[in-house]
C-alpha cells in the first residue's frame, strides 16, 4: 500500500518506518525542512534502540521516503496517517491546533478518495471535528479512521511489529477490511484486531494510559505507607502481583512517572470528563500523587544529610525512562532542581540523555561520560533512571570514591543488604525503617 506518515515525531518517525518494513511504499512528511534533510543525508532525531538501522535498510530499498512536499505526499497516497502533536493546552486539555492544520491540508491536497487516520493520542470526538473540517475543505469523499498509537518508547518497535492488540475506530465495514489488510502482517501471532466506533477507540487509548499511570500511583502510595510501618514494599508487590486478578505489569514503585504520554493523557482525560460535567476524583488524585512522589527521593536526602547546601549529589540516569532520551516530565528534572535551590551540586550520568536534559538543565549541574566519575567526592548517590547499566555496579568502587557513603535507590533496583555490606547505606521507595535507619 503506499501510505504518507504526517509528522515526523516519534509516532510517526517509528509507525512509517514499521509500514514500510512490511513493504509498504511510505512517505514521511515534515514542515522542518532541516529535520527532512537530516533523515534524507540518515541522520535520525529521537533515540530509540533499533529505529536507526531499520530506518537505513528501507530507506536504500527505497521503501521509505522522506519530504517536506505535504500536497504531493498525499495525492500519491491511499491512506495518510495524522501523526503531529497534541501537546498539553494551559486549560489542562490537548492543544489540538496541529491536527486541526493537518486535517485542513489533507483536505485542500485530496484528488480522490483518502482512508484519514488519526494516529495521535487525541481525545473523544476528534475524528468527528476532523471529519467536519475535511468536508468543509474538500468535494472528494474520504473516510476518517481512529488508529491510537500503543508504543513504549524505549521498546516501541517491538511493540508495534508484536502488538498485543490493534484497534480501529470506524464504522464502514470497507474501511476495516483495508485496515485490518495493513496490519496483517503485524498479528500472524494471533493479537486481536478490534474493530468499533470512533469514540470508544479514541477512549480507549485515554483509558489505558490512565489505568496504568494509576496502578504506578497506587503502589507508590503504598509504598509510602511501607516505609513509615516498617515493611518492605517489594515483598509487598510480590505478594499483590501472585494475584492472578492485579498481575505484575506496572506494580513497581519508584520517583514517579514522566514522558510524554502518562502525565498529558491523565490530564486530557480529566479534561474530557470535566467538559462533560463530570470530575474523575480517581484520576485527580493519580495527578496528586504522582506530583509528590517526583519529591521523595529528594526529601530522603535532605532528610538524612540534614543541610544539602554545600554537597555533591551524584545522579545516575536523567532521562524518565531506560532506553530513552526523553526528558518530558522526567522526575529527575524535578529532585536535581530541588538540590540546586537547597544549595547542592549535582554531578549526573545517563546513557544517552546529556543533551536533551542540556536543554532543560542548561549547565546548572556537571555531566560526566562515565557513571564512576560522577560518584568523586560525592555526599549522596542517587539512581533514578533504571538503566541495565546500574544494576550490578562495583560497589567496593563506589564506597571508594565517595566521601559519604549514602546510596539512595530511587527504583528500587539494588538489594539493600548486598549495599550495605559494602559499608554503604541503603535508601529505597518503601524499603523500610529497619533498612533505613
Amino acid at each position: 500500500m503506499k501510505i504518507s506518515m504526517i509528522g515526523t515525531g516519534y509516532v510517526g518517525l517509528v509507525s512509517g518506518t514499521c509500514f514500510s518494513d512490511s513493504g509498504n511504499q511510505v512517505w514521511c512528511v515534515d514542515i522542518d525542512q532541516k529535520k527532512i534533510d537530516s533523515l534524507n543525508e540518515g541522520g535520525v532525531p529521537i533515540y530509540e534502540p533499533g529505529l536507526d538501522q531499520m530506518i537505513e535498510r528501507n530507506f536504500k530499498a527505497k521503501r521509505l521516503h522522506f519530504t517536506s512536499d505535504f500536497k504531493s505526499a498525499v495525492e500519491n497516497t491511499r491512506i495518510v496517517f495524522i501523526c503531529v502533536g497534541t501537546p498539553p493546552a494551559p486549560d489542562g486539555g490537548p492543544d489540538m491546533k496541529y491536527i486541526f492544520k493537518a486535517a485542513e491540508q489533507i483536505a485542500q491536497a485530496m484528488q480522490e478518495h483518502k482512508i484519514v487516520v488519526i494516529k495521535s493520542t487525541v481525545p473523544v470526538g476528534t475524528a468527528a471535528k476532523v471529519r467536519e473540517i475535511i468536508a468543509k475543505n474538500t468535494e472528494h469523499e474520504f473516510d476518517v479512521v481512529s488508529n491510537p498509537e500503543f508504543l513504549k518508547e524505549g521498546a516501541a518497535i517491538d511493540d508495534f511489529l508484536k502488538p498485543d492488540r490493534v484497534v480501529i475506530g470506524t464504522s464502514d465495514a470497507r474501511v476495516a477490511t483495508i485496515m485490518k489488510e495493513l496490519y496483517d502482517p503485524f498479528v500472524r501471532t494471533g493479537a486481536p484486531i478490534l474493530v468499533m466506533d470512533n469514540e470508544s477507540a479514541e477512549l480507549t487509548k485515554y483509558g489505558a494510559n490512565a489505568l496504568l499511570a494509576s496502578r504506578i500511583s497506587f503502589m507508590n502510595e503504598i509504598a509510602n505507607l511501607a516505609d513509615k510501618v516498617g515493611a518492605d514494599v517489594d515483598l509487598v508487590r510480590r505478594g499483590m502481583a501472585t494475584d492472578r486478578r492485579i498481575g505484575a505489569s506496572f506494580l513497581f514503585p519508584g520517583v514517579g512517572y514522566g514522558g510524554s504520554c502518562f502525565p498529558k493523557d491523565v490530564d486530557a482525560l480529566g479534561y474530557t470528563a470535566k467538559k462533560n460535567g463530570m470530575t474523575l476524583h480517581l484520576l485527580e488524585a493519580t495527578n496528586v500523587v504522582n506530583r509528590e512522589q517526583k519529591k521523595v527521593l529528594y526529601q530522603k536526602i535532605k532528610d538524612r544529610l540534614g543541610d544539602v547546601a554545600g554537597k555533591k549529589v551524584a545522579v545516575w540516569g536523567l532521562a524518565f525512562k531506560p532506553r530513552t532520551d526523553d526528558m518530558r516530565e522526567a522526575p529527575s528534572l524535578t529532585i536535581i532542581r530541588a538540590l540546586l535551590e537547597e544549595g547542592a551540586t549535582v554531578t549526573a550520568y545517563d546513557p544517552v540523555a546529556h543533551e536533551t536534559a542540556r536543554a532543560e538543565l542548561g549547565d546548572s549541574i556537571t555531566y560526566v561520560e562515565d557513571a564512576y566519575e560522577a560518584l568523586d567526592g560525592a555526599d549522596a548517590l542517587a539512581l533514578v533512571t533504571e538503566w541495565n547499566e546500574f544494576r550490578k555496579p562495583d560497589w567496593e568502587q563506589v564506597a571508594a570514591k565517595m566521601r559519604q557513603p549514602l546510596v539512595f535507590d530511587g527504583r528500587n533496583i539494588w538489594d539493600p543488604m548486598r549495599v550495605e555490606q559494602h559499608g554503604l547505606e541503603y535508601y529505597g521507595i518503601g524499603r523500610g525503617r529497619r533498612l533505613n535507619g
